[in-house]
């Protein structure tokens, strides 16, 4: 066994009904929160918003609300946020909704006590590298959907629109010091953004579960996400009042996201940040899908280990297989998950996305998210990623 570290900080509070505990919890001693909602609504229509506000008034919490963060949020909205939260002296930032907005809410609790621009401390493309020392704002998630499994990570992910650049980045300062998932709270969610965020998840678990910084408890994790997504996704997709489809895809997520704590994604992330810096209008999920089928092929052709892991996870007999045909198991696999989650006909055209962009955002891959490939179990130049996009190309 190889060696490795363990750390994840961030404490739960996962089930159905369990948002309620945010009024008694004794794990919430702030004073001042800024909470962090998405620009879209849903968090005001669904009466989320006004229950959240509820309960931390029940136990005297002063609140300012936040609410213009993009589904592909922008460096923009976080610096002026942390400049709120400076300005209002707010001791704790609460992110409520999806992963775009709680990965802006560690970003704000980030910038909130470091100076300068939010860019100065990205990790990698044109940011500047700087060392947050002072650290950040406690951050608090509530997470309404199950994809991005930030409430067990410390991972950000912002654009800078003036470089066309989607970098994720994250430090021990920016996991949740406190997370409620509660599955009730993903009911009204539409079927194409179940399904759109619960492939994100999925393929969470299976890029740490490939990437070449895997160690046993992410191992565990990762295939035991992938084992209850494939079931549970489609049943989620089509009947979003399924309360246990909702808490089964929720803790696979949650698993995802101690996985990306533990392990890491590979370079297949790096594809879609730049697919969706250069199309915002293209869902992280959906990005992800789309490439998923050409990218997982051409890793399994030239090196097929533990494919056959995942495949089995999924469901599939891959003992009754020649040993060449074994990795292919999970292709067909995820071609049947991306069909019965109603994503297969899901194309590059839809968005607008030209063939013409594909070496520039091949480019962009390898440069704005190029860490991620250190950790992908081939070795990739720009030819290859070109390929890969030529083939994901519908």
């Amino acid at each position: 066994m190889d060696s490795f570290s363990y750390y994840m900080p961030s404490r739960l509070i996962f089930g159905p009904g369990k948002l309620a505990e945010l009024a008694t919890t004794s794990y919430f001693p702030w004073e001042k929160a800024l909470l962090v909602i998405g620009s879209g609504g849903a968090m005001r229509r669904s009466g989320t918003l006004a229950r959240v506000q509820s309960l931390l008034a029940s136990r005297g919490v002063a609140v300012l609300v936040y609410d213009k963060i993009k589904p592909n949020p922008e460096m923009d909205q976080v610096e002026e946020a942390a400049r709120i939260a400076r300005e209002a002296d707010c001791d704790v930032v609460v992110g409520l909704g999806g992963g775009s907005t709680i990965d802006s809410a560690k970003s704000i609790a980030m910038l909130a006590k470091n100076p300068g621009r939010y860019w100065d401390y990205i990790m990698s493309g044109t940011g500047g590298r700087k060392i947050p020392v002072n650290g950040a704002l406690p951050i608090v998630a509530i997470t309404t959907t199950a994809g991005t499994g930030t409430e067990s990570d410390p991972w950000t992910v912002q654009t800078n629109p003036q470089t066309r650049e989607k970098i994720g980045w994250g430090t021990d300062c920016t996991y949740p010091t406190l997370s409620i998932v509660d599955p009730e709270l993903m009911i009204s969610l539409p079927p194409k953004q179940t399904a759109y965020t619960g492939m994100d998840a999925f393929f969470h678990s299976v890029e740490a579960y490939l990437a070449t910084c895997h160690q046993p408890a992410s191992d565990l994790l990762a295939l035991d996400a992938v084992s209850r997504l494939t079931k549970w996704l489609p049943v989620a997709v089509a009947d979003g009042s399924n309360i246990e489809a909702r808490t089964s895809v929720a803790w696979a997520n949650t698993e995802a996201g101690i996985c990306e704590s533990l392990s890491s994604c590979i370079s297949h992330h790096s594809l879609e940040h730049a697919l969706s810096a250069f199309y915002p209008a293209v869902a992280h999920g959906c990005g992800l899908t789309m490439l998923s089928v050409a990218y997982f092929g051409d890793v399994a052709e030239r090196n097929p280990e533990r494919f056959a892991d995942l495949a089995r996870a999924m469901g599939e007999d891959v003992d009754a297989l020649a040993d060449a045909e074994r990795p292919f198991a999970f292709i067909k696999a995820l071609e049947k998950l991306i069909a019965a989650a109603g994503l297969a006909g899901e194309k590059f055209s839809d968005y607008g996305v030209k063939k013409s962009d594909i070496p520039a955002m091949a480019q962009n891959a390898l440069t704005a998210m190029g860490g991620l490939f250190a950790c992908t179990p081939v070795k990739q130049e720009q030819a290859d990623v070109e390929r890969i996009f030529e083939r994901a190309y519908r």
